[in-house]
């Protein structure tokens, strides 16, 4: 179930029904989860579930389900398994119990909001979710040039410069790019301009905060 990016109004009536019917509630970090569910006046019992959980807790969300029990996902923002670890959870289930009935719940998503307004031809592009911290970040710089464009990625504030820095050895300074800042939120802005440009603009202290969605048309 798809989940505010930022402004808590962008949730649907759908969602917040099925969050009201649902017996337990899985989500990656519980404390973002209470805050949404405080806003609409929903308590449920939550289920912490991240890219650290142990198999004895997908097998107690497994045994819940065999129970009977209506289970709901959310991320902390956005669209589960979208560069989320609900997509592991979801395999785990489908491969055990596969009569699992599994029902989509669309909304944000950072990605389909930054390509909406991101001023170009999006019929067909590359998502890449985001680029590793270490092991294998080289190579996934280097084989950026193959890929059918736009290419769309998510970077994290620590990282961003590094990525630019990253980008504009594989593209050269000129290149363009957009980056969709702060999504939905208060600060929310659109950059559009070179690597180098983008470089000296994301430089500021005070612009190194939130999340990006950077796009290479």
């Amino acid at each position: 179930m798809a989940t505010p990016i930022g402004n808590l109004k962008d949730i649907s009536f759908r969602a917040l029904e099925t969050l009201k019917k649902a017996d337990f509630i899985l989500t990656e970090d519980t404390q973002v989860a209470k805050k949404l569910l405080f806003h609409y006046q929903i308590q449920k019992p939550l289920i912490s579930y991240h890219q650290h959980s142990l198999l004895k807790t997908k097998e107690k969300i497994l045994n819940l389900l065999k129970e009977g029990e209506n289970l709901a996902l959310i991320t902390d923002a956005g669209t589960p398994v979208i560069s989320d670890p609900g997509a592991d959870l979801i395999f785990f289930l489908y491969k055990n119990l596969p009569e699992t009935k599994t029902i989509a719940i669309p909304g944000p998503s950072a990605l389909t909001a930054a390509l909406s307004i991101a001023g170009i031809l999006a019929n067909q592009f590359t998502f890449l979710g985001y680029p590793p911290s270490k092991k294998g970040r080289q190579k996934f710089f280097q084989n950026l040039l193959g890929l059918i464009k736009p290419l769309v990625f998510y970077e994290s504030p620590h990282r961003l410069m590094k990525t630019l820095q990253a980008l504009e050895e594989i593209f050269k300074p000129a290149y363009p790019i957009i980056i969709a800042h702060e999504l939905t939120k208060i600060h929310e802005e659109i950059f559009r301009g070179s690597l180098e440009e983008a470089k000296e603009y994301f430089s500021s202290p005070d612009k190194k905060r939130g999340e990006f969605v950077l796009i290479l048309p």
